[in-house]
């Protein structure tokens, strides 16, 4: 097979199957001789031919077959096939992290004199990809307030060449309307790009509401043990198996083997850890809610919460993270996770394990402190990964450490 894998067997009943059996079958059958029931680990870098008229025939793609682990692996190519038949989208390509597929989406298709419209609630490595990276190659950028869509209608340009945004936003877990943000992409021809790392493919398929590409940092939720990075972009197979795979075989971005098995064992429980890591979550949403040391709480699936209505049309449940604001300042923020015991300090998120962070000291700091204001990241702000242990000690957990706190 060549690096663009359509045709791996079984993939053509796959798309026949509800969600969570391509979660587990779907198209991660390519088996040895041996007959393995575990997907196999094709663990090399490169392969050989029956015959130089063979390897002439694969480098000019006139025949079918693999020719270099940056270009295509058979593991590699189980994972993005079950990417894709999850997504429901035409083809998909895994990078070696999520910000490598954020970086190849950007240089797959930008060029000097190009715009780039994106709302300025994203995680830290996209907005120095942004404000820094792309205005060194006069590819200008402007970000708006991805809640306002007049904002969104005010920067689109005759130039402008992709839409990106996030949703739920990182850290504050604001939402915004895909639907509406794509009809201004496409009234300029724009392509609009969705990071759906933080509602993973179960809760929400941006390609229904209009997007042309998503993309995933699969060292997230699809990984979901803080095991190894990955990341994967899916879109139409022009554009994947055109400018975006030349892209990532020229560079070099490429998924390991291995960190594609991982991935693949991960796909296996992804239903059920993501609804499981939700529920946790929303009791931890509204425990928090209710304590007197909580300023406020951001949780997509609660009623107070300032797009609920839009998480109920867009979303299938409100998600693994909650963002709380504790009263007082960093100092106070400190000392609360200080206290914690079962909940580990860590700036990754979609780990069985729960995880919190504090955004304004970590994933953010290269703000400024207007700009991260402007955002809703206060020194009092943290991010909460809720894992899987049991809901009620990770509430005590919560409850004692904001006890000593007094």
């Amino acid at each position: 097979m060549t690096d663009n894998k359509s045709d791996i067997p079984n993939g053509q009943d796959s798309a026949n199957w509800r969600f969570d059996t391509r979660s587990v079958h779907g198209a991660g059958e390519m088996r040895s001789q041996y007959g393995e029931t575990s997907e196999a680990l094709y663990l090399t870098s490169s392969y050989v031919y029956p015959s130089p008229q063979e390897a002439e025939k694969r480098f000019k793609g006139e025949t079918d077959g693999y020719i270099y682990s940056r270009y295509g692996n058979p593991t590699v190519s189980m994972f993005e096939e079950r990417m894709r038949l999850l997504e429901g989208t035409e083809a998909a390509m895994a990078t070696s992290s999520g910000m490598a597929a954020v970086n190849a989406v950007f240089m797959s298709q930008l060029s000097s004199g190009d715009h780039v419209l994106a709302a300025k609630a994203l995680f830290g490595a996209s907005l120095y990809l942004l404000n820094e990276l792309l205005p060194r190659l006069g590819i200008e950028t402007t970000l708006v307030d991805g809640g306002d869509l007049d904002a969104w209608q005010a920067g689109i340009r005759s130039n402008t060449k992709l839409v990106f945004l996030e949703t739920p936003t990182n850290p504050t877990l604001d939402l915004i309307d895909l639907e509406k943000v794509a009809q201004v992409a496409h009234s300029v021809g724009a392509k609009l790009v969705v990071d759906n790392v933080f509602a993973t493919p179960i809760l929400q398929q941006p390609l229904k509401f209009g997007a042309d590409i998503v993309l995933y940092s699969a060292t997230k939720h699809i990984d979901g043990q803080g095991r190894c990075l990955g990341g994967i972009v899916l879109g139409t197979a022009d554009y994947i198996n055109g400018d975006f795979r030349e892209y990532v075989r020229q560079t070099g971005p490429s998924l390991s083997p291995f960190n594609a098995w991982v991935m693949l064992k991960g796909l296996e429980t992804l239903s059920l850890r993501v609804r499981q890591h939700g529920e946790n979550a929303a009791k931890i949403a509204d425990f928090l809610g209710e304590h007197s040391s909580i300023a406020r709480v951001m949780y997509p699936g609660r009623s107070d919460h300032p797009h609920y209505e839009l998480h109920k049309k867009q979303m299938g449940g409100g998600g693994p993270l909650v963002a709380f604001e504790i009263k007082g300042d960093k100092r106070e923020a400190f000392a609360f996770m200080n206290k914690l015991s079962i909940i580990k300090i860590c700036n990754n998120l979609g780990d069985a394990k729960s995880l919190i962070t504090h955004p304004t000291t970590t994933t953010h700091q290269r703000l400024s402190d207007e700009e991260r204001l402007e955002l809703g990241i206060t020194p009092a702000l943290m991010r909460l990964s809720v894992g899987l242990e049991d809901v009620q000690d990770l509430i005590e957990d919560l409850e004692q450490a904001l006890g000593a706190m007094k």
